[in-house]
């Protein structure tokens, strides 16, 4: 079976955000790949700088410092027509389907507007315009009789499904999902992940899929990766991460997935104590005011990352299979 490529590698990746409190961590010190037709999975709480992460690996902010390299260019050395031309190829799903949409843009309008943005088609060419728009309307599960209507009008499925629409309007090659489901009612989520996936295998497309629901990725993702305040703490093959979580945040994570047996033996694990300030944070494992397992050792230096087993990596000096 042939290997596949690597489309996306990101270097020692960081986002900081000047506040007049000091400087805010956002990203810190992030490295990764991505291989063709694959997804990596991004899980943590809110505020981890997941979402941030995301944004800035498509340079829509700019990086504090680190490399991202795609089909192995790196696309913070491109120039504004470059990014421009790169759009084609990288594109994002936004967290909120309702304000990511224009209100006064119908489904058609707002469907072909990166079509027309990225001069693919040109006003001039309404037929071939509206037979791509119906085509990427079928693609998503869109009916054609919603083409004139407005995102008020619509429920957060079929928003959701404008916003895929648009995603992939340009043939991308990797798409950023940024919580595409967490807006959404529970059986609609199903809806949308199971059509991302039909999408992926149908179209050959690579995801970074960030959302703070393990039982989401778990199915979806071939990696997953760990966040704790800007940092990573963990990666892992998706069943790898499951069976043997090492980082005691991951570990926590896990028991607080809900499960629907109320006879289910699952100790849970309270993550208590002051969560540590990304501003300015001190050097050593930002988790450690939680840890049950915390000692002199993970204070005072900042902890590397390890790889304790092929493709599992964790930092945690107490981390063992």
């Amino acid at each position: 079976m042939e290997e596949k490529k690597e489309i996306l590698r990101v270097e020692n990746l960081k986002k900081y955000f000047y506040t007049p409190g000091g400087v805010l961590h956002a990203v810190d010190d992030i490295s990764f790949t991505i291989k063709e037709g694959e997804t990596l999975g991004v899980v943590g709480e809110s505020g981890c700088g997941k979402s941030t992460m995301g944004r800035t690996i498509l340079r829509l902010h700019e990086k504090t410092d680190g490399k991202v390299f795609f089909q192995g260019n790196n696309i913070f050395d491109y120039n504004k027509q470059q990014m421009k031309a790169l759009r084609k190829d990288m594109q994002i799903i936004f967290q909120d389907p309702f304000a990511s949409l224009n209100p006064r843009m119908t489904v058609s309008e707002a469907i072909a507007e990166p079509l027309l943005i990225q001069k693919v088609f040109s006003k001039k060419q309404k037929e071939e315009l509206k037979k791509r728009v119906d085509e990427l309307m079928e693609l998503v599960g869109l009916a054609k009789r919603l083409v004139n209507s407005y995102p008020h009008e619509l429920d957060g499925g079929r928003r959701q499904r404008i916003g895929i629409a648009r995603a992939l309007a340009l043939n991308p090659k990797f798409v950023v999902c940024d919580e595409p489901v967490s807006a959404l009612d529970v059986s609609i989520q199903a809806q949308i992940l199971n059509l991302m996936q039909d999408l992926q295998d149908e179209l050959g497309l690579t995801y970074l899929f960030i959302t703070h629901d393990l039982s989401v990725v778990k199915h979806f993702s071939n990696d997953i990766l760990v966040m704790y305040l800007g940092q990573m703490v963990e990666k892992a093959p998706a069943e790898v991460l499951f069976e043997h979580p090492c980082h005691p945040y991951t570990k926590a994570l896990l028991s607080a997935i809900p499960i629907p047996d109320p006879d289910y033996p699952i100790e849970r694990i309270p993550m208590e104590g002051e969560i540590t300030s990304p501003i300015d944070p001190p050097k050593g494992c930002r988790f450690a005011k939680r840890c049950p397992y915390a000692d002199s050792k993970c204070v005072g230096e900042d902890l590397e990352l390890r790889e304790i087993e092929p493709g599992h990596f964790v930092s945690c000096c107490h981390a063992a299979l």
